[in-house]
């Protein structure tokens, strides 16, 4: 019997981890000072961020739902850094650096790449699956966190709220075969 349940609760987990679970904070909370190192060199810092949103995502190369959301990362990022939202993909300590660089090359990421070699950023977080991503307010608290493929047109609305923009409009999804996904 008692076997019978551990297969069951980790088959409604895993179906959770599939399915993406998003939690749209109702009452943000802090986020840990972060000092993130880009491949790139620079350093990113939470405090540097305070006039931005920030979009912390932890990703794998070996992850395909993490291969799948990158076009609509890339996208998210083209259309909205112009107005304050910032985005750093965080690989995993289980992914070499080597196989992060590749895939940054290959896919011309336009937005700053972080190798989280030694875990930290992971547990500050509490990462325990990929992709999981963070979206940190302009005044360092997380507002919304999801494991899973994220569910893009929600984050649009989210960033196109009057208290999280620059602008007058919301900005619109660039078009793609995956446009759809935009909201």
């Amino acid at each position: 019997m008692k076997h019978s349940v551990r297969i069951a609760i980790v088959v409604l987990l895993l179906g959770a981890l599939a399915a993406g679970e998003v939690m749209l904070l109702s009452r943000p909370r802090a986020a840990p000072e972060l000092n993130i190192h880009t491949l790139d060199g620079r350093l990113l810092t939470s405090a540097m961020q305070r006039e931005k949103m920030l979009l912390v995502t932890f990703w794998a190369t070996s992850c395909g739902t993490c291969a799948a959301e990158m076009p609509d990362l890339v996208r998210l990022y083209r259309d909205y850094r112009e107005h304050g939202l910032e985005m750093v993909a965080v690989a995993m300590s289980y992914d070499p650096e080597p196989n992060v660089r590749a895939y940054m090359d290959s896919k011309a990421l336009p937005f700053p790449v972080a190798s989280d070699a030694d875990g930290r950023l992971a547990g500050e977080l509490e990462v325990h699956a990929t992709p999981t991503s963070f979206l940190i307010d302009r005044e360092g608290r997380i507002v919304l966190q999801t494991v899973g493929l994220l569910d893009f047109a929600s984050l649009r609305r989210l960033l196109d709220h009057p208290t999280n923009r620059r602008r007058t409009k919301p900005v619109p999804c660039s078009r793609s075969p995956s446009a759809s996904r935009c909201g």
